[in-house]
């Protein structure tokens, strides 16, 4: 049996710390990830991840956020294509924020921060332009995924979206109905490899 400790949306993982390195091309750049276990998809860029990033706008400037954001791929890449862009990267896992911090280094980006908490706690006055997210559905659409969608609303600026990535066939109808019902509706940015990239901005 794993226990919930084990999982990569708890704080602290109880597997032991083995570090890796993840080479990968994305939007026709090469990166080199450090990963580690006890965290999300860490032996390579999982595949909702990679169609988030490939299919999703990244504004020149502003303020990104990337909740849940494991060792940091979705807004490392953000950050790096877009030096003038302020990204900020948040996880309830210490050890993905530890990795995600020491990311940040080897890529030597000086527009990124990176917090610990669950969620929205790490910035709970601030606003954002853009939220992105690859949401842990394993841990719960109504305890974890619902509170991600309601929380986008409030620490959105005016015209801000949050962008998020789910299998269609598992928890994707929901997904989009917690979207649909907090921001009035959404948009699909795309559809491959049996994911849906969804949008919703605050209007």
């Amino acid at each position: 049996m794993v226990r919930v400790s084990d999982h990569y949306f708890s704080p602290e993982p109880d597997s032991r710390l083995e570090y890796g390195l993840i080479d990968t091309v994305l939007r026709g750049r090469r990166y080199r990830f450090l990963t580690a276990s006890g965290v999300f998809s860490a032996k390579k860029v999982d595949n909702g991840t990679r169609v988030l990033v490939e299919s999703m706008t990244v504004p020149r400037e502003g303020r990104l956020l990337d909740v849940g954001c494991g060792i940091g791929v979705i807004g490392l890449v953000a950050a790096a294509e877009s030096p003038s862009l302020i990204v900020t990267l948040t996880d309830v896992n210490h050890r993905a924020t530890m990795v995600a911090a020491r990311n940040v280094e080897r890529m030597r980006l000086g527009n990124v921060r990176v917090l610990t908490g669950g969620l929205y706690e790490p910035v709970t006055e601030e606003e954002f332009d853009v939220i992105v997210s690859n949401p842990p559905i394993s841990a719960g659409m109504r305890k974890v995924v619902e509170p991600l969608v309601r929380g986008a609303y409030s620490h959105l600026s005016g015209g801000g979206c949050l962008v998020v990535v789910v299998q269609s066939n598992k928890g994707g109808r929901t997904l989009a109905g917690f979207l649909d019902e907090c921001f009035g509706g959404h948009e699909v940015l795309e559809r491959k490899s049996g994911y849906r990239v969804l949008c919703a901005c605050r209007r």
